[in-house]
This record gives structure tokens, C-alpha cells and sequence, in this order.
């Protein structure tokens, strides 16, 4: 493979539901329990860590977002706005905190340097 053809592989679009699957590949395992000590401040806090290996209760309300998008919210999720993202964590009742991550993720998941 060479190098452009690795540069493109890096930026393939993916769908928002796809990068869910991916998010969620270490959800609730032990080896997501590790990464996230790695990522913990010193308030314990790992929020970051999500993108790893969310926890069970963080992918649930992933999955309840981006189950009540819309094809063009998904299409554009990339580039949602802060007051869709606190739309649609409200109408999903979920954190607006949890979305957010997620959803930058999923944006700089394609702003990768390779």
C-alpha cells in the first residue's frame, strides 16, 4: 500500500453508526477498565477515556442518541451545532456532556494527520 493510498484508508468516511461499533469494541470489558485507569485525572475522572471503552451506561445513552437522529443528523454529524447536540441529548434524556464527546470524536476521527 502506499503512502496516499494509506492517507485515504485514514480518511474513509464512516457512518455515525459505525464509529458506535467501534466506540463500543472495549465497553464494559476489563481491558476497557484498564484503559480508562490510564486516562483517569486526578479527581478520577476519565471522560476522555470514552472514546476508548466507554462504559456500559455511557454506551447505552450513545445508543439512545444516535437511535433517535435523524438521516441527516447522521449524515452531518460531524458538523452538528452545539444546540443540536443539546436537543437531541434532551430528547434522547440523556448527558449533553456524553453526546459531545462522542460527536467530536466522530469529527476528528477524520482530521487524522497521517
Amino acid at each position: 500500500m502506499t503512502k496516499e493510498e494509506a492517507k485515504t484508508k485514514i480518511n474513509t468516511k464512516i457512518s455515525i453508526g459505525q464509529y458506535l461499533e467501534k466506540v463500543a469494541r472495549f465497553a464494559g470489558s476489563e481491558y476497557g477498565r484498564l484503559v480508562r485507569d490510564q486516562f483517569k485525572d486526578n479527581e478520577g475522572s476519565s471522560e476522555l477515556a470514552m472514546l476508548a471503552a466507554p462504559s456500559t451506561a455511557e454506551l447505552d445513552q450513545l445508543k439512545k442518541a444516535v437511535a433517535i437522529m435523524t438521516p441527516a443528523e447522521k449524515e452531518n454529524a460531524g458538523n452538528l451545532t452545539d444546540e443540536q447536540i443539546q436537543r437531541i441529548a434532551a430528547d434522547a434524556g440523556i448527558e449533553t456532556a456524553i453526546l459531545a464527546i462522542f460527536l467530536n470524536g466522530y469529527a476528528l476521527h477524520f482530521k487524522r494527520v497521517s
